[in-house]
């Protein structure tokens, strides 16, 4: 399985995306990372320490997750 280079440029904006929604997340994400699996990518945040608790941090995550993706062009 190949790699995904994360483009940092598309990763601030992904972020900054992100942060519109849930701005108190903001502070707490480094980058969005793909993951090599057997087939396919885990996609996930990259988190300064211990993710944040709750439903609103995973939607903080998916919604830089979609907007990344989205950026980048990327079809799963």
């Amino acid at each position: 399985m190949q790699s995904i280079e994360i483009d940092p440029e598309l990763n601030r904006l992904a972020l900054a995306e992100a942060a519109q929604q849930y701005p108190e997340f903001a502070e707490h994400a480094v980058r969005v990372i793909a993951r090599p699996l057997l087939t396919g990518f885990a996609w996930q945040l990259e988190w300064k320490g211990a993710p944040p608790p709750g439903q609103q941090a995973w939607e903080f995550q998916n919604t830089a997750i979609r907007a990344y993706k989205r950026l980048a062009s990327i079809i799963d």
